[in-house]
């Protein structure tokens, strides 16, 4: 998920020192967060016995409402999905931090060889999100301790439907920048099940890509197989389509401002003996650039419309638009590369050199926010790195210690931005 992330170089970037509050508190930070690690994991293997898909995680928001009880916060359950905030008021006016978690599973069968495996067969969370609520709930405990030395509010986002539902989006539509004052800055983790544990990674500007899905649908007229020349077999024309998209990408998209189009998936017919009267192509688009989104979605109606006109056929092409790009703020990256070198030291904290294919829907809050998701690792340490199953997998495993350097780097990064 990471692959190329590479050390800071110190000489070639300034990198400021934490203030007086970090500072004061690093030293007992790390083993104050270890100490929550217990309880930490036991609500993470919760949530992983009962994952939930899409918008409505309900039994999901009633265990993170249970575990938020003591804390005393403002909470504000959203209107259209089971999406939860919480308000931690500092000692004094000021700023408000976002920090963000997301609730969902994904839709497939668990085979990792561990005790606590889900207890629904048709879902899962492969891609850590129990590990993220976990984390922000004990990151919640450790700023509730130190409410007095926040110069403004904490606002805690627990977020459902990141796997394709746009819940982000909802969320900011429901209100979610009107719960607490101005929100200055936003920050998130997300754990990568194949990338080493603890090892905090980031890069400022594009990170992530966008997600759209394509289907072009291949019309021609339906006939008997062993005549195809009384026919108009979509077929074929399907299959060049394909091979065209690819070559449209090399050839007319900057390999500097790259994307990727793959298809996923290709149907049409019914039997041997039977030429059909359509075929569908449906795959998924990503791009790092608006102007690259754009030129490949253009692209692919322009290819899949002309290859089906030269042979005579017609295609009908659909996008549904995804994430946009996650674009991390550069100077709230370079504070996320400071603070975790300060608190885990300089080999802890790796900017990467360019971004990966992979979406998120916290692109809508950064849209809204200047701030930063960063990645990190959770790779089991008795699981070599390269053969380590990643996100998405239905075999993942995370290395649960990873958590203490995520709640941490959440309470590290609130008292740097409002100590």
């Amino acid at each position: 998920m990471l692959g190329g992330a590479e050390r800071v170089h110190r000489g070639t970037r300034k990198v400021h020192s934490v203030n007086d509050t970090l500072a004061a508190a690093l030293p007992d930070l790390t083993s104050q967060a270890q100490g929550l690690l217990e309880d930490t994991i036991a609500l993470r293997r919760d949530l992983h016995r009962h994952p939930e898909l899409g918008l409505e995680n309900t039994w999901t928001k009633e265990r993170l409402l249970d575990a938020l009880a003591p804390l005393g916060l403002r909470v504000r359950e959203s209107a259209t999905s089971s999406g939860v905030t919480a308000v931690l008021d500092g000692g004094s006016d000021g700023s408000t931090m976002l920090l963000r978690a997301d609730t969902d599973a994904l839709p497939l069968h668990e085979d990792a060889d561990i005790d606590f495996r889900s207890g629904d067969s048709d879902k899962m969370h492969a891609c850590g999100h129990d590990l993220h609520v976990a984390m922000l709930v004990g990151a919640a405990r450790l700023l509730k301790e130190r409410q007095k030395q926040i110069k403004g509010q904490v606002l805690f986002m627990f977020q459902p439907g990141e796997e394709g539902y746009h819940g982000a989006k909802f969320m900011l539509e429901d209100g979610l920048l009107d719960d607490a004052g101005e929100v200055t800055k936003a920050f998130a983790i997300h754990v990568g099940g194949n990338v080493p544990s603890g090892l905090v990674a980031i890069k400022g500007g594009p990170q992530m890509a966008s997600a759209d899905v394509f289907e072009v649908v291949v019309r021609g007229r339906g006939g008997h197989a062993s005549a195809p020349h009384h026919a108009l077999d979509p077929i074929p024309i399907a299959c060049e389509i394909v091979i065209a998209l690819q070559t449209m990408v090399t050839r007319r998209i900057d390999a500097f401002d790259p994307g990727v189009i793959t298809v996923g998936k290709i149907t049409g017919g019914t039997t041997d003996n039977v030429i059909p009267e359509t075929a569908t192509v449906t795959g998924t688009i990503r791009a790092v650039s608006e102007r690259t989104r754009a030129a490949l979605h253009s692209g692919i109606k322009r290819v899949a419309e002309n290859i089906a006109a030269a042979h005579e056929g017609a295609a009908e092409v659909a996008i549904v638009f995804g994430f946009p790009v996650t674009v991390n703020d550069a100077h709230v990256a370079d504070d996320v590369i400071r603070v975790a070198s300060a608190a885990f030291g300089e080999r802890g904290a790796l900017r990467m050199p360019q971004p990966v294919m992979g979406a998120e829907d916290f692109s809508y809050v950064l849209q809204k926010v200047p701030g930063a998701m960063a990645f990190l690792g959770a790779c089991p340490p008795e699981i070599p790195i390269h053969t380590a199953a990643p996100n998405h997998s239905n075999l993942v495993r995370f290395d649960e210690t990873c958590m203490t350097k995520g709640m941490a780097l959440h309470v590290a990064m609130t008292l740097d931005h409002l100590g």
